[in-house]
């Protein structure tokens, strides 16, 4: 097909606006899926994307629609994720499009990712269609949010279309707005093969599937290419298109998203953003790639069992291919054994590739808590990334200590605007300024650090505003704070899995809490054992496991007391050689329970 009848674009939304459900609706009316083959979430093929009934990985599929003009077009469609953890999915997909669908939910309104989603696309270049959907529902506002739309995200409101891709209303009027506003892909200047590897996954039978949008040339299977970044080679043994599932074509011309497969087997061989181009008559310079992705949460991740450690590691391999935001390398502790330490781009992200480990790859694995990554000042002008509390230096060398901030957008209705503000301020945060969104609605322009927003920052405003809040957040640099490493001993010996960085004015009620909780787990022994929180060399808090007691006088009947006493001293000697010697063993379950709450 030419390319002036191709056009490639993505569906944008916050979560929960109906992506998934427009994009069901979109393949129907094009009669790419049949009646049979109908099911909701349809794009969503993970069992974890089903039922938590949001998106994690972008989908492409290809469909064929007739317009009014008579012209057949091949529109090429990627639904994407609206997490904010899952931006640079988003980010990807929009690498490989002319337009986007940007989706508002017409109860709601623009919300906190709506806005950053439009800054993306803008940022690409691409021709923005407004839709309000869910106009079915009776809260739908539609006058409110046409307004939203045309003073928060500069767009005319005249150019948003309405819908309810749920009961099917509209999507004809859609269909034709990306075949007559959205743009052909530009004509290619030569016919040498560039073509944008924008995703991949791994096939146990097949191996790596990469997928791709092709800027200029074409690709067939036999066809010699070689990637620009680490300049492999490699033959291509099939391509295709996606409709949805994998449909093997003879080739791939300039416009056209689908995959290929060739000889590629491991995680490494492929990057994400790479160019692929003709092994015989190669492209000058790569096409310009996405913005590198840095992981922002760190957490070490550690089989239950330690001889499943290759079991984790080829589970782990096998996750990062398909995922290249998510990365690890190995470590060890000694409380744990071996493990990895792994980086992930926030909380969510983190909680679904531990679920999709335990799932679907069958392991029992510990999480150490989640950590952010610091700068280190040292004394000798030295600026050395710390991810580990467990690699922090002496504090004699270390002149300051830096951590990450988040610009944050937090949107709250006009009743709760007190409350969040007090959470704010709790969380070390600064308000910038606040925005007026409407009469209902303001959205607050703060910076917060991102250790203080990992755990439970996001429920909060979702219990403080009853559901109605949203936040987005982006990378805000680095800002120095008087942070401190928090050490538990146990027995006088530190616990290297309990290690973690906090901000000084916290440090106490940190320690207390988790020498409270270790208490509860560690069983008792035969002797007093101490649990201690300290900063460096001083303990500031304490807790004590009593010790098991044996009757060592229950034979002593009458006589005097003196008797007893005798005994009672020859065990009090006796538990504190067992003392000075003693190890205290801590079992598996009281790492899993303290690290669980943390």
């Amino acid at each position: 097909m030419s390319i002036e009848l191709t056009r490639n674009f993505c569906i944008i939304a916050h979560i929960d606006h109906g992506k998934t459900t427009l994009s069901d609706r979109l393949l129907e009316r094009t009669g790419t899926i049949q009646e049979r083959e109908r099911q909701d979430q349809l794009l969503d093929s993970m069992d974890l994307e089903r039922e938590r009934g949001i998106t994690i990985k972008a989908h492409p599929v290809a469909m064929r629609y007739t317009a009014k003009d008579g012209k057949e077009y091949r529109l090429n469609l990627s639904d994407t994720p609206g997490h904010v953890d899952f931006a640079y999915e988003v980010s990807r997909s929009l690498a490989a499009c002319e337009g986007a669908l940007l989706i508002v939910d017409a109860a709601q309104g623009v919300e906190a990712q709506t806005v950053a989603n439009v800054h993306l696309a803008h940022k690409q270049g691409l021709t923005i269609v407004p839709i309000i959907n869910k106009i079915d529902l009776p809260n739908a506002d539609i006058p409110a949010v046409h307004r939203q739309i045309e003073e928060i995200l500069q767009i005319p409101a005249e150019e948003a279309i309405d819908c309810s891709a749920k009961m099917g209303i509209g999507i004809e009027e859609i269909l034709e707005a990306v075949v007559h506003r959205i743009p052909a892909p530009a004509q290619p200047a030569d016919d040498t093969l560039r073509a944008l590897v924008f995703d991949s996954v791994f096939d146990l039978y097949r191996g790596v599937v990469a997928y791709v949008r092709v800027m200029s040339g074409s690709m067939v299977a036999d066809q010699a290419v070689r990637m620009m970044n680490n300049d492999s080679r490699h033959e291509i043994k099939e391509v295709g298109l996606f409709t949805p599932k994998m449909f093997p074509q003879e080739k791939l011309s300039a416009g056209d998203v689908g995959y290929f497969i060739a000889n590629i087997k491991t995680t490494a061989d492929i990057k994400i953003g790479d160019t692929i181009t003709n092994l015989r008559n190669p492209a000058k310079e790569p096409l310009p790639g996405f913005q590198e992705i840095h992981p922002m949460v760190f957490s070490g991740i550690y089989p239950i069992n330690t001889a499943d450690f290759e079991h984790l590691k080829t589970a782990i391999g096998k996750l990062r291919l398909n995922d290249s935001a998510f990365i690890y390398q190995p470590e060890s502790s000694v409380a744990l054994g071996f493990g990895f330490r792994c980086g992930f781009l926030g909380l969510l992200h983190m909680e679904i590739i531990q679920e999709r480990l335990r799932r679907e790859y069958d392991m029992d694995i510990i999480a150490t808590s989640p950590s952010v990554v610091y700068e280190i000042l040292t004394t000798r002008g030295e600026t050395i990334l710390i991810d580990n509390p467990a690699h922090l230096p002496d504090p004699s060398v270390i002149d300051e200590i830096r951590e990450p901030i988040v610009k944050a957008y937090v949107l709250c209705p006009n009743e709760s605007i007190g409350d969040i503000l007090q959470l704010i301020m709790e969380k070390r945060g600064t308000m910038d300024h606040t925005e007026t969104l409407d009469p209902r609605r303001v959205m607050l322009h703060c910076e917060l650090p991102l250790n203080e927003i990992l755990v439970d920052f996001n429920d909060k405003i979702k219990s403080i505003t009853r559901g109605y809040g949203s936040m987005d957040y982006e990378h805000g640099g680095y800002r120095a704070a008087k942070l401190v490493k928090l050490d538990l001993l146990v027995n006088g010996e530190p616990v290297d899995a309990f290690s973690t960085i906090v901000h000084r004015e916290r440090a106490d009620a940190r320690g207390r809490q988790l020498a409270a909780k270790l208490k509860e787990v560690i069983p008792s022994q035969l002797y007093q054992v101490a649990i201690q929180a300290a900063i460096g060399g001083k303990i500031i808090a304490r807790e004590s496991v009593s010790a098991l007691r044996k009757d060592v006088t229950a034979k002593c009947y009458g006589g005097d007391i003196t008797r007893k006493r005798k005994l009672l001293e020859k065990q009090k000697e006796g538990k504190k050689r067992m003392k000075s010697i003693g190890k205290i063993n801590i079992p598996q379950e009281a790492f899993i329970q303290v690290l669980k709450t943390q």
